[in-house]
């Protein structure tokens, strides 16, 4: 194995762990905002929305912690590999269908004021970078700083 990769793995690990930690946590100190933001996607009936916009914060700071601890890398990772594909789905949706809202990524998301455009080139680009660390995590689990590697 080569030296650096456990060190870009840990390095992977902690910018998603961030990531999901920081969305996370802005989300669930309002969770009729993250409901509201689900239901600004106009893909779920409103009950389904607000079922995900309460479970998914708690879910992004689960998969953030399992990360920062190195704790089940692999699974941790495919989760977030599997929550960005859902976010890129979901944003290009938005996009195609012509909504202006914000992502909900790191706000409270939600439908936009008038003329006030959404960025969601950026949106997909930044879940596409995450998703790649996300799949090299997958690839490679092993990094330092874990609990994994204690537990082996």
């Amino acid at each position: 194995m080569r030296t650096w990769q456990p060190w870009l793995s840990t390095g992977a690990r902690a910018v998603l762990a961030a990531a999901f930690l920081i969305a996370g946590a802005i989300k669930v100190t309002d969770l009729d905002a993250s409901a509201r933001a689900v239901n600004a996607y106009q893909l779920l009936p409103w009950e389904l929305a607000r079922f995900v916009g309460v479970v998914q914060p708690v879910l992004e700071i689960g998969v953030g912690l399992l990360l920062l601890a190195g704790l089940a890398t692999r699974l941790a990772a495919a989760l977030a590999a599997g929550a960005m594909t859902v976010f890129i789905v979901g944003i290009a949706s938005a996009w195609a269908r012509g909504l202006t809202i914000d992502c909900g990524c790191f706000s409270r998301g939600g439908a936009l004021p008038v003329g006030q455009n959404p960025n969601y080139a950026w949106d997909i680009a930044r879940d596409a970078a995450l998703l790649a660390l996300a799949i090299y995590l997958i690839v490679f689990p092993a990094s330092r700083y874990s609990l994994d590697r204690r537990m082996a």
